[in-house]
């Protein structure tokens, strides 16, 4: 079995916590011994934050895992290799994926056993509702700011920023209602662009108009509460 030590420690956490990196170091190899597994590699985060995977020895050492320099991963404790939910399960995808097995000697995790393997896929699926829930809550968030007319990335054809708060532009929602009615009378994504780029009204960006663009107004929700209309039925091909 060739096996890779991670060891880190934060400046704090070594003052106050007394875990060292020769500490950990000792108990990992004693560990690795009476396994008699071979130690590879001893990668080290020296004053690394736990809070992101943006770490010297931890980039080198997926690295080399994706080159196949070892099969197995010996930690200390979970939170050695990260702090947070998001970041690993996205770790446990990658050992996953590549078939390093990762073990934690503080949680009794081994991912070498039947039932090491069932808590990873445990704590994989805890990563996984940690992103799902994240994604939710970004989604909503962004719902409100759109009921609320706030402005939450690239302002929409139709309205100017005024702060963060989005205002009408009468002239362009004027457009945007010649668009909704042309394609309830049933002309086409690319024909409505045409028309507007023959009649010499460009985009927000002052490029021309394009079926897809055409495609993203039509969808766009806050013209259906801005101006009390939609589609009314399915869209139809290009």
């Amino acid at each position: 079995m060739e096996a890779a030590l991670y060891i880190r420690v934060s400046t704090e956490e070594q003052a106050t916590n007394g875990i060292s990196l020769a500490a950990q170091a000792e108990r990992l190899s004693a560990f690795c011994a009476a396994r008699d597994w071979h130690v590879a590699r001893v990668y080290t985060d020296d004053a690394a934050s736990g809070k992101t995977l943006d770490r010297p020895a931890l980039e080198r050492l997926l690295s080399d895992m994706k080159a196949g320099q070892f099969d197995t991963l010996v930690i200390l404790k979970l939170d050695r290799l990260t702090r947070s939910v998001r970041d690993l399960g996205i770790l446990l995808d990658l050992f996953d994926h590549y078939r390093v097995a990762l073990v934690s000697l503080s949680e009794s995790l081994d991912a070498s056993t039947a039932a090491g393997r069932l808590l990873i896929n445990l704590l994989g699926s805890v990563a996984q509702w940690e992103r799902e829930a994240i994604s939710e809550r970004t989604s909503l968030a962004l719902q409100h700011k759109r009921s609320q007319f706030r402005v939450y990335g690239q302002v929409p054809y139709g309205f100017r920023r005024a702060g963060d708060r989005l205002l009408p532009e009468d002239s362009e929602l004027a457009v945007v209602r010649q668009i909704f009615r042309d394609r309830e009378l049933g002309h086409s994504l690319r024909k409505i662009a045409e028309r507007l780029n023959t009649a010499g009204i460009c985009t927000k960006k002052g490029r021309a108009w394009a079926a897809e663009q055409i495609r993203l107004i039509l969808g766009n929700t806050i013209y259906h509460s801005t101006l009390q209309i939609g589609p009314k039925r399915a869209p139809e091909p290009v």
